[in-house]
């Protein structure tokens, strides 16, 4: 087989597999060993290789440790797979998954291989960006169409409510803030207002399927259509205003963005739901706050206590 993978400094948290421990998941879960193996960059989270039998595949490998914030995504978006059927057409299909940690001591998965360009390099060659968005607002209204049953992660911890959803990931993301040796006063004083205002945050009785990571990076373009939608690792229920996308498709205002709402439908400018919305971006601030400290970008954190400082002012 050949094989190639990525040199990466001692400690890196992605981590190559071997070539041996491969070609022990393909005769697993293929039967026989791959033409070839070649580690693919471009992710943050996953280790990820193209596989080549026939056809190419894609292998997903989940880091071998990760934040409370963070953990089990690979789980939670197998969980999570089936809710997903009305863009189905969209994703890769899943081939073969292993949980067990015989051969490899993390969780992995065979997927199919999605066609067209990265999401950032075909939407940098559109003439008509906002036609994009407008698909995207769609696909995005269409996940928040699916229904569930109760509040959180897909492979649980789920709650009976969502004021108890989000404590439970303020609190996550204070712990993790903690232990990673950063300031978490500010996401706990989130916490405690998100405490207090629990009868806001309940007003949303009806758990919605979020994909968690919709956006840019992780859909897949061919001549201006979006074909490919993939990651929604961090999926889970919820409130959609609390989705990523949403956060995303409000952060630019007066830029072509805007037509992500043509099609997603305006948004709820109620006082409780703006109140709800800036909760929300103190969320994905502090969850930002770690993937940047993950990431060695310590420059960057900095800037996130400035942000939230400023989100705080509008909460209390």
């Amino acid at each position: 087989m050949h094989f190639e993978s990525i040199t990466r400094a001692d400690g890196a948290f992605q981590q190559s597999l071997t070539a041996e421990q491969i070609e022990a998941a393909c005769r697993r879960g293929f039967g026989r060993e791959p033409e070839s193996a070649v580690e693919l960059g471009g992710g943050s989270f996953n280790t990820t290789y193209r596989v080549d039998f026939d056809e190419p595949v894609i292998l997903r490998v989940a880091p071998a440790w990760s934040y409370r914030i963070e953990r089990d995504f690979m789980r939670h978006e197998h969980a999570s797979l089936a809710f997903f059927a009305p863009i189905a057409a969209l994703m890769p299909r899943t081939l073969f998954v292993d949980f067990t940690h015989d051969l490899i001591p993390r969780d992995y998965t065979f997927q199919t291989m999605l066609g067209g360009v990265a999401g950032p390099d075909g939407l940098r060659d559109l003439a008509d960006k906002k036609d994009f968005f407008r698909q995207l607002g769609e696909i995005v209204r269409t996940v928040h169409g699916v229904r569930g049953e109760r509040f959180g992660r897909p492979a649980g911890p789920t709650f009976a409510t969502w004021s108890e959803c989000v404590l439970s990931t303020l609190d996550d993301t204070a712990r993790d803030l903690r232990d990673a040796g950063l300031d978490d006063s500010d996401v706990r004083e989130v916490q405690a207002l998100a405490a207090k205002n629990a009868d806001v945050l309940d007003e949303i009785t009806e758990p919605r399927l979020l994909h968690g990571d919709l956006w840019v990076p992780n859909v897949r373009l061919d001549n201006g259509r979006i074909v490919g939608v993939f990651d929604h690792d961090r999926a889970s229920w919820g409130d959609p205003a609390a989705d990523w996308s949403l956060y995303e498709a409000g952060s630019r205002p007066g830029t072509d963005r805007d037509a992500f709402w043509d099609t997603y439908g305006q948004r709820d400018e109620s006082p409780n739901a703006a109140w709800r919305a800036n909760l929300y971006r103190a969320v994905h601030m502090g969850a930002v706050r770690i993937e940047r400290h993950r990431l060695g970008l310590t420059d960057k954190i900095p800037a996130s206590y400035e942000q939230m400082a400023q989100v705080l002012a509008e909460l209390r």
